[in-house]
């Protein structure tokens, strides 16, 4: 068995692996890269395989650096099933028709407002492109719930594990059978980090796996206690409403815009913060928001105690509001505070939030949370990193708002959880790290060697292939 890394190896966006056993591939993820738009747009616009020589795809979750380029993928020759959980099914169907949305309305926007140097990108895909795709998802359960093997042909089977890193999320273990010997390889896609709300803690594989492919995003660092951030938003919502303050916050339309207004909730019920008007300014957070509640038995226990039981949306609350109307965005982004408004994208650089942040950044009484990794180049890592001024769309502004930064609810394991994570793992012999910058991948690999000697560790590059 063969595996080649060709996206999110040396990196962390356009997630591409294809394993390759007596003739047939099978491509792990197919996502899109996200930074510069040039650069990017060279990344995306041709697939690093032959779309038709593609046996089958499984789909490790619905974030579109992990799911984007499948409609590019199908509309390149690609005719089976795509084989998610049956949420990632439903929230990647999402994702990938409001990437198509951005592509075309950023590309007639573009093509009706020239700038001189400006470069036209016409669309990757269409909406229809997206449909098709969607079409291909073959809706599998989790190994908790259907205790079986899936046959991708008579020699290569798989099945899921909760991830726990979004709603839907697997971690795919792969048993192959070459010429009499069986074969083991895991998956993580991106795993979950421990003790954040709404869904369980990743899931430990039954089975001995011999290699294992890992993302190790926060391989360089442990997240501050998830606990800590009801504290960080009572102070700041608290002071928002002393000094009517504008809060914005961008964050990514899956998994983190729920996990906020889940704690958002509670703090509410419980009388810990002042009453403000909160607003969902995202109609893909909107939608994915639907595909939660039709999922509950995906929730953790402390969800389900906290709400489910008591036959409660967690999503839903007396001053909480979703914006859907691009007229009522404009005119709450051009509005005085005190309030906050949850927008998406998580890096600023889409959606509905760079239209707040024209707004905000260079309000010295305005907040800005940043809510999560925020990959190289993007306007979020600009903000993080303290520039000024910054470009927002084809205008420069001086940045004066204060900015914040929570990352204890983020998405991924840090360096402690993948660590204990991985060393409970049977029969493991080779780990492959991918999904990170250079830095992270370094100290992580020195780690784990460190911790587990007899582990083989490797940082693949683009293109690389490497015999399992």
């Amino acid at each position: 068995m063969k595996v080649t890394f060709f996206g999110a190896a040396r990196g962390v966006t356009g997630s591409k692996h294809v394993i390759e056993s007596d003739g047939f591939k099978l491509l792990l993820d197919c996502g899109l890269y996200q930074g510069k738009r040039q650069e990017t747009y060279d990344l995306n616009k041709t697939l690093p395989f032959l779309a038709g020589q593609i046996g089958a795809v499984i789909l490790s979750h619905a974030h579109a650096d992990h799911c984007g380029a499948l409609p590019l993928l199908v509309k390149n020759g690609y005719g089976r099933e795509i084989f998610a959980t049956p949420a990632t099914a439903d929230i990647a169907r999402l994702i990938m028709l409001d990437s198509a949305k951005l592509q075309e309305n950023d590309y007639w926007y573009s093509k009706k407002h020239p700038l001189p140097g400006n470069k036209l990108f016409p669309p990757l895909y269409t909406v229809d492109d997206a449909e098709s795709a969607s079409r291909h998802f073959e809706p599998t359960p989790y190994n908790r719930k259907a205790s079986a093997w899936n046959q991708l042909n008579g020699r290569l089977r798989f099945k899921f594990y909760d991830a726990g890193h979004i709603l839907g999320s697997a971690i795919t273990v792969i048993e192959g059978d070459e010429s009499g010997r069986k074969i083991t390889l895991a998956y993580t896609g991106d795993l979950g980090n421990t003790h954040v709300p709404i869904l369980p803690e990743p899931e430990i594989m039954a089975e001995s796996v011999e290699s294992l492919i890992v993302e190790c995003t926060y391989g360089d660092k442990n997240h501050r206690p998830a606990e800590e951030v009801a504290a960080f938003l009572k102070e700041v919502i608290t002071d928002a409403v002393k000094n009517k303050r504008k809060i914005v916050v961008p964050a990514f339309a899956l998994g983190r815009t729920q996990e906020l207004i889940y704690i958002l909730h509670k703090l509410y019920d419980a009388g810990q913060i002042p009453v403000i008007p909160i607003y969902i300014d995202s109609p893909l957070a909107d939608g994915i928001t639907k595909v939660f509640a039709r999922y509950k038995e995906d929730y953790d226990q402390e969800a389900r105690a906290d709400f489910v039981s008591r036959n409660e949306s967690p999503f839903a609350f007396k001053n909480l509001r979703y914006i859907s109307s691009v007229e009522e965005s404009k005119s709450l982004s051009a509005s005085a505070g005190p309030f906050m408004v949850i927008a998406s994208s998580g890096m600023a650089e889409g959606g509905r939030v760079p239209h707040h942040l024209e707004h905000t950044v260079s309000d010295p009484n305005a907040v800005v949370i940043l809510t999560g990794y925020q990959a190289e180049n993007t306007l979020g890592r600009k903000l993080q990193a303290g520039v000024t001024p910054v470009r927002i769309y084809d205008k420069m502004y001086g940045v004066a708002a204060r900015i914040l930064m929570i990352d204890e609810l983020s998405a991924h394991a840090d360096q402690n959880g993948l660590l204990s994570y991985i060393s409970r793992i049977k029969g493991l012999k080779k780990v492959f790290l991918v999904h990170a910058e250079p830095r992270p991948l370094a100290i992580f690999k020195d780690v784990l060697q460190s911790r587990l000697p007899a582990l083989e560790v490797i940082i693949p590059k683009a293109g690389e292939t490497f015999e399992v």
